[in-house]
């Protein structure tokens, strides 16, 4: 028994994710026709790809929309569906929305309808794309993912940035991802490899720390604190090798830098040593963030002013439609 759910997805959220557990269960075989629309806020394949994941054992398909179907013409909707279908008979169509009896029948299947008065998941793809961020908790982990705001601390060395960044994120209650290459600089001390750098090294630095990233996101309240990214290991390439990469760091999802300016006492530790390159760091940062029209924020003054610069910078990055 073959069934078939369609519908915008936009994005997916626990009260679809409900219709599709329900459905899935009742049938051999479950279609999902994904609206792939003008209005929509989220790419199409963005969100097929999440279903995929989410639903792994769910056909889903995207189905590009056709404007001279009015969505009140059932017979039209339901011919359109048909074009998406290969030849695949549909024997139950599941939907929580009324109109879902009049589709079915043009399609010649029964019509099961779940959770059409929202009572056991209360929540609509339409308050989800008004406001993501005040409805997470209804968000699975790699929709949540994209919707959360990521802040990066980046700059020089010995100014502060995992501090602040483990302040920040007790304060908005999330999680704080950690500077892989720290750790992995820590290794090459141990190995005796320390000063010994190639180009490879830091390519696998970059790509760490953005899965590193992307996994935290999947978690976090709103807002993920990031101590460094990849794109700054760029920067920390050019620093050690004494020449731009070659290579490119994978696309950044940083909403918001933070670049503390490095005036303030320089602590040294086992692997520290760039004190005479602080304000080369800082500039580079600078220019590069500028040249990628990324937003950012220069902290400045002692730590408890730059707190407060940071607090208000993510606070109005937290805003509704910011």
């Amino acid at each position: 028994m073959t069934g078939l759910i369609v519908g915008k997805f936009d994005p997916p959220h626990r009260g679809h994710a409900m219709l599709i557990d329900v459905a899935r269960s009742l049938v051999d075989r479950l279609i999902i026709q994904l609206w792939d629309y003008p209005e929509q806020q989220t790419p199409a394949a963005l969100r097929a790809r999440w279903m995929r994941e989410i639903h792994p054992d769910v056909d889903v398909r995207i189905v590009a929309d056709d404007p001279t179907v009015a969505s009140a013409d059932m017979v039209a909707q339901a011919n359109h569906a048909r074009r998406f279908l290969d030849d695949a008979r549909v024997d139950v169509l599941f939907s929580s929305e009324t109109y879902g009896e009049a589709l079915a029948r043009e399609l010649g299947a029964r019509h099961y309808i779940v959770d059409r008065d929202r009572r056991f998941v209360p929540i609509t793809g339409t308050a989800v794309r008004r406001n993501p961020l005040a409805h997470l908790e209804w968000l699975e982990p790699v929709v949540r993912a994209h919707f959360v705001k990521r802040v990066a601390v980046v700059g020089a060395e010995s100014t502060g940035k995992s501090t602040l960044c483990s302040r920040l994120a007790e304060r908005y209650q999330t999680t704080c991802v950690g500077e892989y290459g720290r750790d992995y600089t820590f290794v090459k001390l141990e190995a005796g490899a320390l000063g010994r750098w190639s180009a490879d090294e830091f390519v696998h630095i970059a790509w760490e720390q953005q899965r590193q990233e992307d996994e935290a996101a999947r978690h976090a309240n709103k807002v993920l604190l990031c101590d460094t990214d990849a794109f700054a290991t760029e920067i920390w390439h050019e620093r050690y090798l004494e020449q731009p990469p070659v290579w490119t760091a994978p696309p950044s999802k940083i909403a918001l830098y933070l670049v503390p300016f490095p005036d303030v006492p320089f602590v040294a530790d086992e692997i520290r040593d760039g004190e005479h390159l602080r304000y080369w760091m800082y500039e580079r940062f600078l220019e590069e963030l500028t040249k990628r029209e990324r937003r950012y924020v220069v902290l400045e003054g002692d730590y408890a002013e730059r707190d407060a610069q940071a607090i208000a910078a993510i606070d109005e990055l937290l805003l509704p439609n910011a």
